[in-house]
């Protein structure tokens, strides 16, 4: 099991190559997004209904099996303030009870705002309200996926140089 805390830690226990999945966890559903195999380009993927951890965790890990996926990052919902709440503590648990079950490098993704971005380009499409509820939570972590493989790409340039 490996659930890193620390973004460098996460980077060293990742394989040298295969897709990101990226994570946003709601009470009620789960947010999915894939990155390409270059690490580069994340895209919101699905949504899943919650259920109960065991069957929340084999439909995320079929995913992740028929997909090659080689890591997990999951959105880590803190206060502005940088402090961590019930929603985190709910989400760090999640990533320790899917460890147990996966050998994947599991890492976390401040998420703050992520929705609101979210939200706010899904507004800017003109996508219907309708529309935007199916779809906020995968968007959002597409958005979550993203800011982890941007700053995941700055860690490797910097290691080379």
């Amino acid at each position: 099991m490996t659930v890193e805390d620390d973004f460098n830690a996460f980077l060293r226990a990742l394989p040298a190559a295969g897709a990101l999945a990226g994570l946003d966890l709601g009470d009620r559903t789960i947010g999915i997004a894939v990155s390409d195999l270059r690490r580069q380009v994340a895209t919101p993927l699905s949504t899943l209904r919650r259920v109960k951890f065991t069957e929340d965790a084999a439909a995320l890990l079929a995913l992740v099996t028929a997909r090659g996926i080689a890591g997990l990052i999951l959105g880590l919902p803190r206060n502005m303030d940088g402090s961590e709440g019930p929603r985190a503590q709910a989400t760090r648990a999640f990533a320790r009870n899917l460890g147990r079950l996966t050998p994947l490098p599991i890492g976390f993704w401040d998420e703050r705002l992520s929705t609101l971005a979210a939200e706010r380009a899904l507004l800017e499409a003109d996508t219907s309200r309708k529309r935007r509820s199916e779809v906020i939570d995968h968007v959002a972590a597409g958005f979550i996926l993203q800011g982890a493989l941007d700053r995941l790409g700055y860690l490797m340039r910097e290691q080379k140089a």
